[in-house]
């Protein structure tokens, strides 16, 4: 009984946790306009 007290507690944790994100929305904010710069290693 204890564990399925403890599951239905985890799940409504959790899914608490994600409507409150959902209802935060996501975070304004930009891409960066210069892209990745990334370098193969040379082979021997």
């Amino acid at each position: 009984m204890r564990a399925l007290i403890a599951a239905a507690t985890g799940l409504a944790v959790a899914l608490a946790l994600v409507f409150t994100l959902t209802a935060l929305g996501t975070p304004t904010g930009e891409t960066s306009p210069k892209p990745m710069l990334t370098t193969v290693p040379a082979h021997p």
